[in-house]
């Protein structure tokens, strides 16, 4: 007897999947702008419909790219699913960048719209002369005063909406197609695209999700949560977080600026429990005098993006925060990795904790991850040996875009490469011991400057530190630290500082080669556009200071 196929269609893994198949149907729960604005679930549906409508008025059709400039914002949201929903391209513009830098990723993604907002008017007004695709203009604006500009705006974003139809029909796709485009902001040459698609996005939402809630006791993300980002919407999709929120159909609060009384404020008043963020913006939070008259004990934060010190990992505990390190770049879509507890480490000290805490983390479901040597081997799990991460996983940019070069050298030997020093225990924790470009060579010798930026961030007179490396005749390079201050004694902080260091180094826990610490106190810490410490640049600023 023989049998016929049935012709199933092809189900694709499609953006519109997370918002219209949601884990929990929740049309009465609420996203939040601010103390501005409050909406449903049911009305942020109808409000996505308007925007694709909007979009199509404004003739943008499949395969063409529309740019964003605004805060974090319910706007944002709705155009993390309107605008890669029709078939087109989302540009998260970095706001932060010089304009000259904005100017090359407009030109570079070949942006045919760009929603901004009235505050962000002046930079795109300086440039716009050199802008070649732009068609339309569309302003976001945050009060009711009248703005002028010389722009030529198709329209002011609330009124298309109002005007547009909250019925849209979208259309299945391939899976495959480009959803999001964004630009790292690059230690040397200007910023380079990567690039994602609604596939990828799709699967590193589920894979996060499953990560997140398959674990108890602590670090986990699930249906009784209030979500609220304090990472930019523009870098690395908020670390994916506004689809994993959306997707569970849970509370949602969005900040604007980051302004610490106000974020603590929405924390306490909307009930918010998990949230994410760079080390310098979780610094400003626990320096701000407000904290001590919060209950923060609800309150889990994901802190990523660059490396945050135990010491720093304890001030946030000892206020009753979850604090705890999760892992990824612009390349990888981003989350790799997540420094969850085990049940059994939940009962070690919270110094204990604080270790474990501030590691790398074990690799999320779906990620290949390994430490390989120069020589390409795996390095033991000893939590000793160290060489640089690579990874696989399928939501990994294919490369950079238009760039075939630099997108081989990310892909070398099938694996892309983080270009992050690290070393794995034998439970499994990933932990970098350093950036490769930022490993400092003492006569031949790796000194960590992460593991010295943590020795000299203990010390509760040190309010910020970066640890970088300078020229040295004899030993071609040594150490410099860059410490802010809380105290105006610098010469007997300096003193303390070196004591200190030293010794770490006698009772073996740091390279001998260490001892060559100098150090030089700043008012600030150079920054890139994302909050990170800008190495980059304080290596360059710094580097004939002991000349």
């Amino acid at each position: 007897m023989h049998t016929s196929e049935v012709n199933v269609p092809n189900y694709q893994l499609l953006i519109k999947q997370l918002l219209f198949t949601p884990l929990a149907y929740n049309p009465n729960q609420e996203i939040i702008y601010k103390n501005h604005f409050r909406m449903t679930y049911e009305t942020f549906h109808k409000r996505v419909c308007k925007l694709a409508n909007v979009l199509i008025e404004l003739g943008v059709k499949k395969g063409d790219t529309v740019a964003i400039m605004d805060y974090d914002s319910h706007r944002y949201l709705e155009c993390y699913f309107a605008i890669p929903m029709i078939g087109a391209v989302m540009h998260m513009i970095n706001v932060r960048l010089s304009s000259e830098q904005i100017l090359y990723t407009i030109d570079h993604a070949q942006d045919d719209v760009i929603f901004i907002n009235s505050e962000f008017l002046p930079i795109i007004e300086q440039i716009r002369g050199r802008i070649d695709t732009v068609r339309h203009y569309v302003l976001m604006n945050e009060g009711n005063d009248e703005v002028q500009t010389i722009l030529p705006l198709a329209g002011e974003y609330e009124e298309l909406l109002r005007n547009a139809s909250g019925e849209f029909d979208f259309p299945d796709f391939d899976e495959n197609t480009r959803a999001t485009t964004f630009y790292t902001t690059g230690t040397t040459g200007m910023p380079k695209g990567v690039y994602f698609s609604h596939r990828q996005l799709t699967l590193h939402t589920i894979a996060a999700l499953n990560s997140f809630g398959t674990h108890t006791g602590h670090a986990n993300f699930h249906q009784q949560d209030v979500y609220m980002p304090i990472t930019p919407m523009f870098h690395v999709h908020a670390w994916g977080f506004p689809y994993m929120a959306t997707f569970m159909g849970i509370k949602q609060v969005y900040p604007g600026k980051y302004i610490p009384d106000l974020l603590l404020e929405l924390v306490e008043k909307e009930g918010v429990t998990c949230s994410h963020c760079v080390p310098t913006i979780m610094h400003m939070i626990l320096n701000t005098p407000k904290i001590d008259s919060i209950d923060l004990s609800r309150w889990k934060v994901i802190i990523g993006g660059a490396s945050m010190s135990p010491a720093q990992a304890l001030s946030a505990m000892k206020k009753g925060i979850d604090i705890y390190v999760g892992y990824g770049m612009s390349e990888t879509c981003p989350i790799l990795s997540l420094a969850q507890l085990t049940p059994e480490s939940l009962e070690k000290s919270d110094e204990e904790q604080s270790e474990i805490r501030t590691k790398t983390g074990k690799p999320l479901g779906l990620v290949d991850m390994k430490i390989l040597n120069d020589d390409m081997h795996e390095v033991v799990h000893d939590g000793q040996s160290t060489g640089e991460i690579v990874v696989r996983a399928p939501w990994l940019t294919a490369g950079y875009l238009k760039d075939q070069k630099n997108s081989e050298n990310l892909w070398r030997s099938g694996y892309l490469h983080t270009g992050d020093i690290a070393n794995c225990d034998e439970e499994g924790y990933f932990k970098i011991t350093d950036r490769e470009k930022d490993i400092i060579k003492v006569g031949g010798e790796w000194v960590s400057s992460l593991e010295l930026e943590d020795i000299i961030h203990h010390h509760p007179s040190v309010s910020e530190v970066a640890v970088i490396a300078i020229p040295d005749e004899k030993w071609g390079e040594r150490p410099l630290a860059l410490v802010v201050p809380k105290t105006d004694d610098k010469k007997t902080l300096e003193k303390e500082i070196i004591f200190h260091a030293k010794e770490v180094i006698k009772n073996g826990l740091m390279a001998r080669e260490s001892m060559l610490l100098k150090v030089h106190f700043v008012e600030s810490i150079d920054k890139t556009s994302v909050g990170k410490m800008d190495k980059k640049t304080m290596r360059e600023k710094y580097r004939n200071l002991f000349a």
